[in-house]
């Protein structure tokens, strides 16, 4: 085992990017801790696993590196009757094989190719989102693969599901969203080719129980996805590959100012036919918070990222495509709403002065009416998450935050965990990895929801740094297949 922190300086050399040295830099092995020390107390009301995905390369890449080229690997906090257990281990993917099986990279990343050749094949890494569905974690990837099924307790990868074979599909986007009341899980899968995009139905047991084409103008590189009690909400942004670049075989994005920003709504289980389309202005959008309807309208609360912009106001295409394609992101909190009856639609900005992302909500709450949302202090730039923060999404009113930090502090995507029988939709706790930079320590932050800037009731020290990442998620003991077999 390497001494701690040993890998932060450039574990692969310094010819690859800086987004594998310092808080990026990866973790080489796998382990188990418990008894790990503890300032401040445990709840003994917190119960589930706080599971966090993002990208882990095990073997010195070849060429340029991008995060989502990475193995992904899976960062969990187990929480049992106040006590906790950390784990990490690489999501088992085909890629993940083929380098254990030859001792090397066998794929290349973004910069040096495009998924589907096969002179320079690109590994689907699983490393972008993580969401819980019938038992197990499901780990998906950015530009669309086998959705990873893995024990949310040993974070074993016990399957490669393949939900996106059907039809014109080939794979499963981040990011499914799972309906906690029904049990089924909405995907959406992406590829350059016509029809542009599918939009499939996983039952609670696991099963694609449907699975339509939809038609888009043409290729485009969307990100999420919303969900409502009756609908689904699919995205058709002005962004998409540079078309002399997709036919050489190369990864590059172009933002077009004067395309629409496109969303669509389907019914659940409608047919292509059925989806209707609302316009709105021209953006790039990573993540929805929550969707739910009200009356005719079905709403959507996001974070919508604000195109770059010259003196005059104008959007800067070139800018803007750069600030995609190099993860930075200037976003703010957003509200959609869509009339199914009229066909119309209206858009207004809830929070015009914080830069906002990586949102999680209390998820029993997905596809009905939420007023709760926590996200990350965003750096613009880079993926430099400085600080947590609390909204609410009714009125754009941010309800407390906390940094240790700003500068040298990089946290985890937050996530709600809810307290045993909960009395309030913000009744539980904020959970969030966070690495110091300066003091050179990790820990795991546990926040009392209904008091994020009153700071941690619980830092739990581990005695290694986990790597800046992308998604978590929050395991309920009743989501859990083996709960009652943790000790």
């Amino acid at each position: 085992m390497n001494a701690p922190f040993e890998h932060l300086a450039a574990p692969f050399g310094h010819d690859h990017g800086p987004m594998l040295t310092g808080p990026f830099a990866p973790v080489l092995q796998e382990e188990v801790l418990t008894d790990l020390p503890v300032m401040g107390k445990i709840p003994t009301d917190l119960n589930g696993v706080y599971l966090r995905n993002g990208p882990n390369p095990r073997f010195k890449p070849k060429g340029l590196y991008h995060p989502f080229d990475g193995d992904g690997m899976i960062h969990a906090a187990q929480f049992k009757n106040g006590q906790l257990t950390y784990r990490n281990k690489w999501v088992r993917t085909e890629g993940w094989l083929e380098n254990e099986k030859q001792g090397k990279e066998t794929h290349w990343g973004i910069h040096s190719t495009l998924k589907g050749r096969d002179d320079r094949p690109m590994a689907d890494s699983a490393n972008t989102d993580i969401i819980g569905h019938n038992g197990k974690a499901v780990a998906t990837w950015y530009l669309a693969g086998k959705a990873h099924l893995i024990d949310p307790i040993t974070l074993e990868t016990t399957e490669a599901a393949d939900y996106g074979a059907h039809g014109d599909g080939q794979g499963v986007s981040a990011h499914p969203k799972v309906d906690e009341t029904t049990g089924e899980m909405m995907f959406f899968d992406y590829f350059d080719h016509a029809p542009f995009m599918a939009y499939g139905v996983v039952d609670k047991s696991g099963k694609v129980v449907h699975h339509v084409p939809i038609e888009l103008p043409g290729n485009r590189l969307p990100h999420d996805m919303g969900m409502s009690e009756n609908y689904s909400i699919l995205h058709d942004l002005p962004v998409y590959h540079d078309e002399a670049a997709l036919a050489a075989g190369r990864h590059k994005i172009r933002f077009n100012a004067s395309m629409k920003a496109r969303f669509g709504v389907i019914p659940r289980y409608g047919k292509s036919n059925e989806i209707k389309w609302f316009e709105f202005s021209p953006c790039f959008m990573y993540h929805v918070i929550n969707c739910w309807e009200e009356g005719d309208e079905v709403v959507m609360t996001a974070c919508r990222f604000m195109p770059v912009t010259d003196e005059n106001g104008t959007i800067d295409e070139q800018a803007t495509a750069k600030m995609i394609a190099h993860l930075g992101m200037n976003a703010r909190l957003w509200r959609y709403r869509m009339n199914m009856k009229t066909g119309e639609g209206s858009e207004e900005c809830l929070n015009p002065d914080l830069n906002c992302e990586f949102p999680s909500c209390n998820t029993s709450f997905a596809g009905r009416r939420s007023q709760y949302a926590y996200l990350v202090d965003h750096n613009p730039k880079t993926l430099h998450w400085m600080g947590i923060r609390k909204f609410n999404t009714d009125t754009g009113e941010s309800m407390g935050s906390w940094t240790d930090g700003p500068k040298h502090c990089w946290y985890s995507e937050p996530w709600f965990a809810p307290a045993d029988n909960p009395q309030s939709e913000d009744h539980g706790y904020v959970i969030t990895f966070m690495w110091n930079d300066k003091s050179k320590e990790q820990e795991l932050q546990v926040f009392d929801a209904q008091d994020i800037s009153a700071g941690p009731l619980a830092r739990v020290k581990i005695p290694h740094a986990i790597p800046v990442g992308f998604h978590a998620c929050w395991m309920k003991p009743n989501q859990i297949e083996n709960w009652n077999d943790v000790l």
